[in-house]
C-alpha cells in the first residue's frame, strides 16, 4: 500500500502497511475525509514522521488525538500553525517550559522547531472529525502507533519519553527504563495540570540527560 510517509520511516513501518487492520483503516479515513470534514489535512496526516526522522529522534511526546476546532491540528501532538491562539493544554505546556527552563513565552504554538530537532510529537489517533473529540478512536489508528513505539523501542536507546496522563503512559509502557528516560506526569489539560504537571521539570530534565550520554539537548 502507498503510504505518503518519510522514506525512513517507511522503511521501518512498511510490515504495517499490509496488515488487514491497516488497510481497514485506511478505507475508514477515506470515507472521513470524503463524507465532511476531518483534520488535520490529509497531507499532514503523517506529518510528526516527515518533521522528526528516525536517525535524529531524541524525545517522544504522545498525545491522544488531533486538535478538532478549525484551523488547529498540523499533524504534530500539541502543536498549531503560526498565528492560530494556543489551545490550554499548549498554553501549560509552554508555561512549564518557561518555568523550568526560563524560557520566554513563545509567539508562535507551531512545534516544529521541536520536531526539527528530534522531537517525535505523536498522536495515539491521526485523525479527527471536526468537532467531535477522539471520534476517529477505535478504528486501527491505536494499533499502528503502539507498532509505531514498539519500532523505536526495539530500535533506539537513550530516548526521552515524556509520557503526560495515563493514557500515554499505557502507550509508552513498553519502553525499557533502563536504557531510556521515561518522565510521566498527569496531563497538562487545565483539568489536570495542578495536580502534577506543574512542576515535574520534564524539559530540563530531559536535556540534562541527552547531555549526559553525549546529545545536543532540545532548545524548548
Amino acid at each position: 500500500m502507498n503510504v505518503r510517509i518519510a522514506e525512513d520511516w517507511r522503511q521501518i513501518l512498511e510490515p504495517e502497511f499490509s496488515k488487514p487492520y491497516f488497510e481497514n483503516l485506511v478505507s475508514f479515513v477515506k470515507q472521513q475525509y470524503a463524507a465532511g470534514t476531518v483534520y488535520p489535512k490529509g497531507s499532514n496526516i503523517f506529518r510528526a514522521f516527515d518533521k522528526c526522522p528516525f536517525e535524529s529522534l531524541k524525545v517522544v511526546i504522545i498525545g491522544q488525538d488531533p486538535y478538532h476546532g478549525e484551523g488547529q491540528a498540523n499533524g504534530l501532538c500539541f502543536s498549531v500553525g503560526d498565528g492560530v491562539p494556543f489551545p490550554p493544554s499548549l498554553q501549560n505546556i509552554f508555561k512549564e517550559v518557561c518555568d523550568d527552563t526560563g524560557a520566554q513565552m513563545p509567539t508562535s504554538g507551531n512545534l516544529d522547531r521541536w520536531a526539527e530537532q528530534g522531537v517525535l510529537l505523536l498522536n495515539a489517533v491521526l485523525t479527527v472529525r471536526a468537532h467531535e473529540a477522539a471520534s476517529h478512536a477505535g478504528q486501527g489508528w491505536e494499533t499502528f502507533t503502539d507498532a509505531v513505539v514498539r519500532a523505536i523501542a526495539n530500535r533506539k536507546s537513550g530516548v526521552v519519553y515524556m509520557l503526560w496522563g495515563n493514557y500515554a503512559q499505557r502507550k509508552g509502557a513498553i519502553a525499557d527504563a533502563t536504557n531510556n528516560l521515561i518522565l510521566k506526569s498527569v496531563h497538562p489539560s487545565p483539568l489536570s495540570v495542578y495536580r502534577g504537571f506543574f512542576g515535574c521539570k520534564h524539559f530540563s530534565r530531559a536535556n540534562e540527560y541527552l547531555v549526559s550520554i553525549g546529545k545536543e539537548p532540545i532548545v524548548w
